[in-house]
């Protein structure tokens, strides 16, 4: 046998056994199911909280799909095919509990009469093509319907889909509590509603769409114990004794959201009482907060001049119109809420007792202070004009967890008094040495919890926010009441009661990361631009109101009927007005050149490096395990 056939059939043989040894290994770790996920965000990870849930499970849950596959454009399809991947990985965390089932509901089809009837809805394009993609979640005879999977939730896409789970696996709706000083369930007609019923705030009305909604008075003795949520609203002039329940029912694992305020501009009731003086009623949990490490100064409100409402005379600082920078970007009840308007709101300060931990979940810019609150309807430039910025961002909402701590160690106030206090004996049956009869015994009281498990509470510094003048627009059309929502608002303090009426494991959840990928850098160079774009045109005013001073001290000294000719002076000054103002034009088109030449470049290459690199370290690769082989062969 020649050199040249040993050397082929060398090789065919060790081709055979190289293909054999994929086979085996592929079989080998197909059966293993590893998984890793090197995306930055964790894209294809599901929280603890979601595993959490999905252990839970007793029967197998089914997610139907319904995901439009033709005439769709690529950004949808894009996230469809997410949509897609997360629910494989519920599928394989549910162990067998969860049921994916796709489906297309083209038109006139069976998959869209389908969809139709679980309240899957049809999204409509620009070019006015409609398209499906949404998702049902039934459980037994339960069933929850996921309308929209719009892309701008998808950070919240995961959170969406376990409550969704969480609310069908649950029998009866979640009982939440509601105590407030303000008529949040309406009144009957009287002087203070104008002779008519004043209908329940709205959001008293969705609450009761998903929920048992059950009136909590402001003193009372317990929190009843079908209560898992009580959502305090501006509980102005509470007592001891309340708080001491409110502090039995968090010890007892209830879970408390309060709205607090220094200045409750919606309580209307309080000021006809004489109680605010300065436009609004205070609020406050002041025993409770004391324990936690919480400080909430009643007699002040937040100034600040990045988020005032209005502008100019008009202009309104206490008002803060609340944007993204404001809000946590991970926390799933802040997460995407665009928006939200809080008029007169009060800050959080100190450091959480221990056990506890706080996450901020809105806050103020650094460019704001601290006013009194009888200053808080101060507008313009008397609002600001002793304005000092702290450089602090002040928390304006915050979520407390851990295990809390009572802040009534010796038990409910005043029980040591009435148990000590004894009925006296009456005097005409001691003077006849008669018996008299025994009085009752007093109810003996369960010992007071003094921590509890693990819990959370959530404070938030304003309760007009949530008010139907702060949060909506109602309009009467046909006799219909149509709710127009103005902003976030109710938005928010619906999430922090699903967030806490659904599984505890909920809370632990955050927004994913989003898959798309902006160019920051690009994006902050732009901002630096637009930057020196900005003091170009302030240079540019300033020079105009400079100017202007000037030609009207001319215009005095021209003395009277000198007429509208300009005077050489005159005429001077507007010529280098008309220069410099050229001049700052120039600069403002040079800098719009260099931002886009800049910007251009940068973009060109990111897309050269993310097209060509990995091709060329293989070339390399290839190349250099090319030559390291040839200087290794030995020469015949």
């Amino acid at each position: 046998m020649n050199k040249k056939t040993e050397n082929l059939l060398y090789s065919a043989g060790g081709l055979a056994v190289a293909f054999v040894i994929l086979v085996l290994l592929n079989l080998v770790l197909g059966a293993a199911r590893g998984r890793i996920d090197l995306t930055q965000g964790k894209l294809y990870t599901i929280s603890e909280g979601t595993r959490a849930v999905l252990g839970k499970l007793d029967s197998p849950v089914k997610i139907r799909l319904y995901f439009s596959q033709n005439d769709v454009p690529l950004p949808i399809k894009a996230y469809g095919r997410r949509v897609e991947d997360l629910l494989a990985e519920f599928k394989q965390a549910g162990h067998g509990k969860v049921v994916i089932e796709k489906l297309d509901p083209e038109p006139d089809s069976d998959a869209e009469d389908s969809a139709t009837l679980e309240g899957v809805e049809a999204q409509t394009l620009p070019s006015g093509d409609k398209f499906y993609l949404g998702a049902s979640v039934s459980y037994a005879d339960q069933k929850v319907a996921l309308p929209a999977l719009a892309l701008d939730r998808e950070p919240l896409l995961e959170y969406d889909l376990t409550r969704a789970i969480t609310r069908v696996t649950v029998t009866a709706k979640p009982v939440i509590g509601v105590m407030s000083a303000l008529p949040v369930f309406g009144m009957p007609p009287s002087q203070f509603t104008g002779g008519q019923p004043m209908e329940p705030q709205v959001f008293i009305t969705e609450l009761r769409r998903d929920y048992t909604v059950k009136r909590v008075g402001l003193d009372p003795e317990k929190i009843d114990d079908d209560i898992k949520v009580l959502v305090v609203i501006h509980p102005r002039g509470i007592s001891e004794h309340a708080q001491y329940a409110l502090d039995q029912f968090v010890l007892r694992g209830g879970k408390l959201i309060a709205f607090l305020d220094p200045n409750a501009y919606f309580d209307q009731m309080g000021q006809m009482g004489g109680m605010g003086g300065g436009g609004g009623t205070p609020s406050s949990l002041d025993k409770l907060l004391k324990a936690w490490g919480i400080g909430f100064d009643s007699g002040k409100v937040v100034l600040d001049m990045r988020y005032l409402t209005g502008a100019g005379a008009r202009s309104l600082p206490t008002l803060l119109s609340l944007n993204d920078n404001a809000f946590d970007p991970k926390d799933i009840t802040t997460a995407r809420l665009g928006s939200v308007l809080m008029p007169f709101a009060g800050v959080f300060t100190g450091k959480p007792a221990e056990g506890l931990s706080e996450s901020v979940l809105i806050k103020t810019s650094a460019y704001s202070q601290l006013v009194d609150s009888f200053a808080a309807m101060t507008q313009g430039e008397a609002a600001i004009k002793s304005f000092q910025p702290t450089n602090t961002e002040w928390p304006l909402a915050i979520r407390l967890t851990g295990k809390f701590k009572t802040a009534f160690p010796q038990g409910r106030p005043g029980a040591e008094a009435d148990k000590n206090a004894k009925a006296p004996e009456p005097k005409a049956a001691k003077a006849l040495g008669k018996k008299t009869a025994k009085a009752p015994e007093p109810k003996t009281e369960s010992a007071s919890l003094k921590e509890s498990a693990e819990n959370a509470v959530v404070l938030v510094g304003d309760s007009d926010f949530i008010n139907d003048g702060a949060a909506v627009q109602i309009q009467e059309i046909f006799g219909q009441r149509i709710v127009i929502p103005r902003n976030g608002n109710i938005a928010f303090a619906q999430a922090l009661v699903d967030q806490f009426a659904g599984d505890p494991a909920l809370i632990k959840l955050r927004s994913r990361a989003s898959a798309a990928r902006p160019f920051t850098l690009i994006r902050d160079m732009e901002a630096k631009a637009q930057q020196a774009y900005l003091g170009k045109i302030k240079e540019l005013e300033d020079n105009l109101s400079q100017t202007q001073v000037k030609l009207g001290e001319l215009q005095k000294g021209r003395g009277p009927g000198a007429g509208a000719i300009l005077s050489a002076e005159q005429q001077t000054e507007l010529e280098n007005f008309r220069r410099k103002a050229a001049e700052t034009r120039l600069a403002l088109k040079e800098v719009r050149r260099e931002l886009r030449a800049d910007s251009e470049a940068l973009q060109f290459w990111t897309k050269v490096l993310n097209i060509a690199l990995v091709p060329l370290l293989v070339a390399a690769a290839g190349i250099a395990l090319a030559i390291l082989r040839r200087r290794r062969t030995p020469v015949l």
